[in-house]
C-alpha cells in the first residue's frame, strides 16, 4: 500500500503585517505529514493580490529552501504532499492547483479520489474547458469555477459537492479566505486548529502539534468551514452525519501521534495488538515488530499476552523511497537495505511477527525468510488488519483483485504462501472493538468488497445521505486535548 496525500491551510489575521510566516509554518506542516506523500509537494501563498507558489517533485526538504520560502509573501496560503493515487507522477498533477478567473483566484488542496472524475472531465471537456494534468483534483477546481461566476463561495461549494461522488478533503483559498470542505462520508481525515493568533487546516492532528498549536476538533463529514482571518464560520451540508471513515488511516497511513476523528491513533493500535493476542494466542518467547507501522500493535501484543517484548528487526530509516532497482534479481537485497534482523534477538526463539497488513504477501514472505535464516525456531505472523480481499477506490493506492493475496484464498492457503507457521487477521469485529465503534461508521470496502458509494461493478452499502440546504454555525475556539482521550 501507498499513502495518500497530506494537505494544508493556513490564515493569519488580516490586522498583522504581511510577512513569510505563513510559507514556513506551511513548510513545517508539510514535514510533519510527510509520511502522507513523498512524490511531490506545493505550496501557494496570496498576498492579497496575486499567488506565488513553490512545486517539486521530491521530499519537502529537496523542494523549498529559506531563499524560495522567503519570496512567499501573505497572510493565508495552503499546501500539499502527494502519493498519486489518480493521475501520473508528474509536475503537472502537482498540488495546489491555482486557477485564476475574472472573479479572483481559487487555489485547492485534495487528499480522496473521485469515482466519476472521467465522468466529470469528460462534461467540462465538451463545454470548452482545457486541463493541464490527468488529476481529478483539476476537476474539482474547474467545477468550482465554473459555479464562482454565478454564485457566492459557500453555495458554490454546495452545489459541486452535489455533483461529486467519492472522497475528498480540501482545503481551498477563494479570494482572501480559506475554505475547509469534507465529503460527506468523511472519508479522509481533516481538522483545524489555533495556530498563532490565526488558524490551520490539515489531514492530521501532528502538524498542529508541530506549529505549537491547539486542536480545536475534526472538520465534521458534509461540512464546510470559513475561516476568513481571525474567526471561522461552519456550513453543515447533511442534515445528520453518515460517516465512514477508511479505517487504514488507524490500521496503517496516519501517524500514531495523530488525533483522528476524535480517537488517538496509538491508543487504537495498542488496542488492536491486544485483540489480536486474544483472537490468535501463541506460546512464543518474544513478540516483535515489522518495523515501523507494526510497532504500536506489537507493544499492545505483548502486554496482553505477557510475552517479551523485543526487536526482531530494524529499519534503516535514511535509504528514503526514490532507490530504483534495475531488475529482479535486487529486490531480495531491497528488502535487506530496508530492514535486517537482529540475530541474537531471534536466534533459537519462537517469534512472533506483528504486522500492520498483507497486500501482496511477497515483502511478507521475504521478511519471514529472513527472521528464520536468523536463527528463529518458529516464526509466527499476527496482522492487526483483517485479510485485504478487494481493491480501494476512494484514495488508496493498494493492489487490483488479482494481485490481493487474500482475495482468493484462505487463510491457510496465505500462511503456506508467507512460509509462516502459523497466520493471524484480526476480525473485523476485533478491529471495531480497537476502534470502539461501529462497523457502520467506517469504510471496510477493501475488507468486504461492498463500499459505502455505488462503484460499477462492485457491491454497495447503499448509505445514504442527503444533502440538504447548510446550517450556519458560530465559531468556536473550544480545543480538544489529547489528554482527555
Amino acid at each position: 500500500m501507498k499513502e495518500e496525500c497530506g494537505v494544508a491551510g493556513i490564515i493569519l489575521p488580516d490586522d498583522r503585517p504581511q510577512s513569510n510566516a505563513v510559507a514556513f509554518k506551511l513548510y513545517y506542516a508539510l514535514y510533519a505529514l510527510q509520511h502522507r506523500g513523498q512524490e511531490s509537494t506545493g505550496i501557494m501563498v496570496h498576498d492579497g493580490t496575486s499567488p506565488k507558489s513553490i512545486k517539486g517533485m521530491g521530499l519537502v526538504p529537496d523542494v523549498y529552501n529559506k531563499e524560495s520560502l522567503g519570496r512567499l509573501i501573505g497572510n493565508a496560503g495552503i499546501g500539499h504532499v502527494r502519493y498519486s493515487t489518480t493521475g501520473g507522477s508528474k509536475i503537472e498533477n502537482c498540488q495546489p492547483f491555482v486557477l485564476n478567473f475574472k472573479g479572483g483566484t481559487v487555489a485547492i488542496a485534495h487528499n480522496g479520489n473521485l469515482v466519476n472524475a472521467r465522468k466529470l472531465k469528460d462534461e467540462l471537456e465538451n463545454e470548452g474547458r482545457i486541463f493541464i494534468s490527468d488529476s481529478d483534483t483539476e476537476v474539482i477546481g474547474h467545477l468550482l469555477v465554473k459555479e464562482l461566476i454565478k454564485h457566492d463561495p459557500i453555495e458554490s461549494i454546495k452545489t459541486v459537492m452535489r455533483k461529486l461522488i467519492g472522497s475528498y478533503s480540501l482545503v481551498l483559498f477563494i479570494n482572501g479566505a480559506v475554505y475547509a470542505v469534507r465529503d460527506p462520508f468523511g472519508f479522509k481525515p481533516l481538522c483545524f486548529g489555533e495556530v498563532d493568533g490565526g488558524y490551520g487546516i490539515f489531514s492530521e492532528s501532528v502538524a498542529i502539534d508541530t506549529l505549537n498549536g491547539t486542536l480545536i476538533r475534526d472538520v465534521r463529514p458534509g461540512e464546510v468551514i470559513v475561516f476568513p482571518g481571525s474567526s471561522f464560520e461552519s456550513y453543515q451540508l447533511t442534515a445528520e452525519s453518515h460517516p465512514a471513515h477508511c479505517v487504514f488511516e488507524f490500521i496503517y497511513f496516519a501517524r500514531p501521534d495523530s488525533i483522528i476523528d476524535g480517537k488517538l491513533v496509538y491508543k487504537v493500535r495498542e488496542r488492536i495488538g491486544r485483540e489480536l493476542a486474544r483472537e490468535y494466542h501463541v506460546d512464543a518467547d518474544i513478540i516483535s515488530p515489522v518495523p515501523d507501522s507494526g510497532i504500536t500493535s506489537a507493544i499492545g501484543y505483548a502486554r496482553e499476552s505477557g510475552i517479551m517484548y523485543l526487536e526482531g528487526l530494524m529499519k534503516n530509516r535514511y535509504i528514503g523511497r526514490t532507490f530504483i532497482l534495475p531488475g529482479q534479481d535486487l529486490r531480495e537485497t531491497a528488502v535487506r537495505l530496508k530492514m535486517n534482523a537482529i540475530q541474537d534477538n531471534v536466534k533459537g526463539r519462537r517469534v512472533v511477527l506483528v504486522d500492520d497488513s498483507i497486500v501482496r504477501g511477497t515483502t511478507s514472505r521475504r521478511i519471514i525468510d529472513m527472521v528464520r535464516k536468523a536463527g528463529a525456531s518458529e516464526v509466527h505472523a499476527r496482522v492487526g488488519s483483517p485479510a485485504i480481499i478487494a481493491p480501494c477506490y476512494l484514495g488508496i493506492d493498494m493492489a487490483t483483485r488479482q494481485e490481493l493475496i487474500a482475495s482468493d484464498k484462505t487463510t491457510k492457503e496465505v500462511e503456506g504462501l508467507i512460509n509462516a507457521d502459523s497466520l493471524g487477521f484480526l476480525s473485523i469485529e476485533g478491529l471495531m472493538r480497537a476502534l470502539e465503534c461501529d462497523r457502520n461508521d467506517m469504510c471496510v470496502g477493501c475488507l468486504t468488497g461492498e463500499y459505502p458509494v455505488e462503484i460499477p461493478g462492485e457491491k454497495c452499502r447503499k448509505k445514504q445521505t442527503r444533502l440538504d440546504d447548510f446550517s450556519k454555525t458560530k465559531s468556536s475556539s473550544q480545543a480538544v486535548s489529547s489528554d482527555s482521550l
